[in-house]
């Protein structure tokens, strides 16, 4: 008796919430911007989808998600695109330029777009990416797309957790530091505005690249940077996911760097974090 009063007192409690805040929503739709403000707010956000009261449709949520995770594909000169989110919950998307293929690419899909996806769409089930003719080749020496999501869950198979390390906004432009987050060495490096991470491996020698800095290769375009391994002298391009200059299809390990709830944030793959 004592279980079935305290069952229905939660369920009058839930009852409760869910008629305030089914109100909080239709007082909220009559002053412009604040439905969508109430929204943008992560928690906020996550009530009103366990309710049923989120304002916005999916595909609209699943569009959100994708412009949270844009700047880091941008950094690396690239961008994707919602083809469509399907009745069975499929979101299906199109990676666009340098993203088209690389490994930044599928370390951003597996530790930045999929959680991002799902916290924003928890309704949807797969993220599938477009592998039609209108796709440009990838570029040789990096992943097909066709191996992408493939490759990226053979070496994270448990995803990733998201760290805050606001302690990257203490390099300056031009810098390259070293830093140990959530048990992971790596190597950071700011150029002008943006931020790169990169696991702390060459993968050329196996070693460290600790001493590094960034550089410009001669006759390089405006905002040309590489990083030379001091052990093998091996040159990475620091704006193209880490890509091997001498030595096609060796890049180093990129780790997604983004803003999150107004904090810079890296993803640390879970094989590492436990």
């Amino acid at each position: 008796m004592a279980r079935e009063r305290a069952e229905q007192l939660v369920r009058e409690v839930v009852d409760l919430y869910g008629e305030a805040l089914d109100r909080v929503v239709t007082i909220a739709r009559r002053s412009p911007g604040l439905v969508d403000a109430l929204a943008a707010d992560e928690l906020v956000s996550s009530v009103l989808l366990v309710s049923g009261l989120h304002p916005h449709d999916v595909t609209t949520r699943v569009r959100t998600a994708l412009d949270h995770v844009r700047p880091y594909l941008g950094s690396h000169g690239g961008d994707v695109e919602l083809v469509e989110v399907t009745a069975d919950g499929v979101v299906r998307l199109r990676l666009l330029g340098s993203c088209h293929g690389c490994p930044s690419s599928a370390v951003t899909l597996q530790l930045a777009v999929e959680g991002a996806v799902q916290a924003a769409a928890p309704e949807t089930n797969a993220i599938e990416v477009d592998t039609g003719p209108a796709e440009t080749p990838a570029t040789p020496g990096v992943f097909s797309v066709d191996s992408l999501l493939s490759h990226v869950r053979d070496e994270q198979p448990h995803g990733g957790t998201w760290l805050a390390v606001p302690e990257f906004e203490e390099l300056g432009p031009g810098e390259v530091g070293g830093f140990t987050i959530g048990g992971l060495t790596m190597l950071v490096c700011r150029i002008a505005d943006e931020v790169f991470a990169y696991r702390d491996r060459c993968p050329a020698c196996g070693n460290s690249l600790a001493g590094t800095v960034l550089q410009r290769r001669a006759g390089g375009p405006v905002g040309d940077a590489v990083v030379r391994c001091p052990t093998c002298r091996a040159h990475y391009d620091v704006r193209r996911a880490g890509a091997a200059v001498e030595a096609p299809g060796d890049h180093l390990d990129p780790l997604p760097v983004l803003v999150r709830d107004g904090v810079l944030s890296v993803a640390i793959p879970t094989a590492v974090t436990g």
